[in-house]
């Protein structure tokens, strides 16, 4: 498996999303799944806790015993958990902080990230509660989710040049079907020097090859009880661009997925696509996706069927 690197830290560009630990497998398979992605090359493994209100690190540690070196962690704090745990003030960072170790059964977290925005607390405050723990050996490196290319600015003025931790990644929403980071965060990764790291990046599935235009979704799958903007995922005009891009890899011999994973990495800037798996046939399967080196060409046609943001 290739490795990229998050700031000192060198990951699979393929990761495992653990979003689905809890409300969607129990711990039982979370542990099958885990074992499958070591077995498969995979050390990046990407959780919060607000997933599954704690479940999803829980499990994530009990299936990392005896395997914890082999494994880079990311978690995330600052979504609500309640009314009490919430947001991005340093009192808080040194509680959830804790409260994750203690759930993934570890002694420090290789990638602690901000999941949102807090428009609350002054972004400085933030970074220096983060780099006390960076200091404290709790914490690795630090990331952030969910910012803009000028949230992102305005973090790294705060950091440079002043010794302290600074994001070394961002997580934003990323795939074929949405191309809107390509605007302005991926070029301001690449100027700060700071890995992308897309979530969502087969569109919740969308772009697996289980979905057709004129059927209902399989059963059992994330969209076949979809609402709201998950539910627009399977609109007309998504699913024919699925088609024509199933028709792109097909006629090379590659699959829908192959195509997926390997175009996120055709750029440099994306260091792991992290995507969720339930069952470990899907986690080797992912792991298998990657190998396809998209040529100038093929990357111009794919514009043509998916439009780039501007």
């Amino acid at each position: 498996m290739e490795k990229r690197r998050i700031g000192s830290l060198e990951v699979s560009v393929v990761g495992l999303g653990c979003l689905d630990f809890g409300p969607r497998i129990d711990e039982a398979r979370a542990a099958e799944v885990v074992h499958a992605a070591l077995d498969a090359g995979i050390n990046f493994f990407d959780t919060a806790d607000i997933y599954g209100m704690g479940q999803s690190e829980e499990y994530l540690g009990r299936a990392l015993a005896g395997r914890r070196a082999d494994a880079i962690i990311a978690t995330k704090f600052g979504t609500q958990l309640d009314d009490e745990r919430q947001g991005a003030h340093p009192d808080y960072i040194r509680r959830a902080v804790e409260d994750s170790l203690r759930r993934l059964r570890t002694d420090h977290i290789d990638l602690y990230q901000l999941h949102i925005p807090d428009p609350e607390v002054p972004i400085e405050e933030t970074l220096g509660a983060l780099d006390e723990l960076v200091r404290a050996g709790k914490v690795r490196e630090i990331g952030c989710s969910n910012l803009s290319a000028a949230q992102l600015r305005e973090a790294d003025k705060h950091s440079t040049g002043t010794g302290k931790a600074r994001f070394v990644s961002v997580q934003n929403e990323y795939s074929l079907l949405h191309r809107e980071p390509e605007a302005d965060v991926l070029p301001e990764c690449e100027r700060l020097g700071i890995a992308f790291i897309p979530y969502w990046p087969l569109a919740s599935g969308l772009l697996t090859g289980k979905y057709h235009r004129g059927e209902p979704a399989p059963a059992g799958t994330r969209l076949a009880t979809a609402s709201g903007r998950f539910a627009e995922f399977l609109s007309d005009e998504n699913l024919a661009r699925v088609e024509a891009l199933r028709d792109f890899a097909e006629a090379r011999n590659r699959s829908l997925l192959d195509l997926a994973f390997s175009w996120l990495l055709s750029s440099p800037a994306v260091a792991s696509v992290i995507a969720g798996a339930s069952k470990p046939e899907q986690i080797r399967s992912n792991a298998a996706a990657t190998g396809w080196r998209l040529s100038p060409d093929e990357l111009g046609e794919i514009d043509k069927i998916v439009s780039p943001a501007r």
